[in-house]
Order: C-alpha cells, then structure tokens, then sequence
C-alpha cells in the first residue's frame, strides 16, 4: 500500500528542496535504494546520478555532501516515525500498553504501509538501523547541531519519555531511557543480524525482530515497575 506524505525537513540539510521537483524526489528514493544496496560508505554521488541517468551536478545542486543526504533521509524517517507512533497511541489508554505499542513500532512489527512517497520503508529501516549514528557520531557534531537538524530525532525521544512518564510518573530518566531504546533497538537488531554471539537470540531462524522486541519488554516491564 502506498499513500503520500509530507513533511518539512530543515532546510539547512539541502541546497534546493528535493520536494519540489520530480528530479529532487527521484534523488532521495534512489539515494535510499542505494544506500541500502551498498551501505553509506561505498554509497557516491557519482553512482547516485548513474542510477537517476543524470549528472553529479545535478545531485550537487540539491545536496551539499552525502552526509547531509543521509541525515536528510533519517529526518524525514523520525518524523514519520514520531507520526505513526501518535497516530497508533491515539485510542490506547492504558500508559503501559502505549509503551508496548512503541516498542513494537520502534523494532518495525507495527507498520501497514511498506512505501510512502516513492520510499521503500523495509530498506528505510534497514538503513536507520546500519547507518543513523553516522548522522550523529561525528566531530563536527556539535556545530551540525546549532543548525537543528537533529530537531526530528530529539522530538521523538521527547515524545517517548512522555510516554514514559505517564507510565511511571517517579521515573528520573525518562529522555535518556527514550533515546536508550531507540538505539538499542538499532544496535541489537544489527547486532543479531551480523555479529549474534554479542547478544542473546536464540530464536528459531534468528528472528532478529521478535528478539530485539522481546529484549526492550524485558528491560521495560523491569525498569518501569
């Protein structure tokens, strides 16, 4: 299924809005498609605008450095995520419930859709899941940051430890325990899935989904008793 969805990513992530035209659009679903086939390292605009039969030029007009694309296509990946998780949160009132709704959403068990706008969500989180501290675990991170293009990730994480706090109100980590599962469940899915004997999954055919669910329930339900 597939439906459209727009959302306003900083602009200091981009040259000219990729949302605009049919050749910005066609740049970030290939980046992703790419990204996804080769990984961020091996991933150049030069391949990028074989695969959109264009120019490096072109891409460059968009977009400065393929770091800034990728944090481009995370943003865009936090604001849905953060979206989909108020949307599915809406007609649960039991606050414990609402976590385990998150948790399901956060390890990709509750998502109906598998394209939005041209982009491939399976691969989408297969990307957050390899790359998306490359957004952040850099030096330059702190000047990165005064232009607020991490504003995504941190409403998310905002959003959670409300979540968090309507279900154990005394909680005093409630941020930094949104953030910790966030990642956690990034690192122990990559993790399963290429180094397992770093964690514990021993589940028929390395589920590496249900793990990683079954692991964030474990610490949840024993952290936020």
């Amino acid at each position: 299924m597939e439906f459209q969805l727009k959302f306003k990513v900083n602009e200091n992530l981009y040259l000219k809005d990729p949302e605009n035209s049919e050749i910005g659009k066609a740049i970030v679903k290939n980046a992703i498609e790419l990204i996804y086939e080769t990984g961020f390292e091996n991933f150049t605009f030069k391949k990028l605008a074989q695969k959109i039969n264009s120019t490096e030029a072109t891409v460059y007009r968009y977009f400065s450095s393929k770091h800034k694309l990728l944090t481009y296509i995370l943003n865009w990946y936090w604001s849905y995520l953060e979206l989909i998780s108020k949307f599915r949160l809406l007609e649960i009132k039991d606050p414990k419930e609402k976590i385990d709704k998150l948790l399901n959403i956060i390890t990709h068990q509750d998502h109906p859709n598998t394209m939005i706008e041209d982009y491939d969500l399976v691969k989408l989180h297969t990307i957050v899941i390899a790359e998306s501290s490359k957004a952040y675990l850099v030096k330059e991170v702190d000047e990165i940051n005064k232009e607020m293009v991490f504003s995504p990730l941190k409403s998310l994480c905002a959003f959670f430890g409300e979540v968090i706090s309507e279900a154990k109100p005394d909680f005093p980590y409630p941020r930094s325990f949104a953030s910790t599962l966030l990642e956690t469940a990034h690192d122990q899915h990559f993790f399963s899935e290429h180094l397992p004997k770093l964690t514990d999954n021993h589940t028929p055919k390395k589920d590496h989904k249900n793990f990683v669910l079954d692991y964030l329930r474990f610490i949840t339900t024993n952290l936020l008793k």
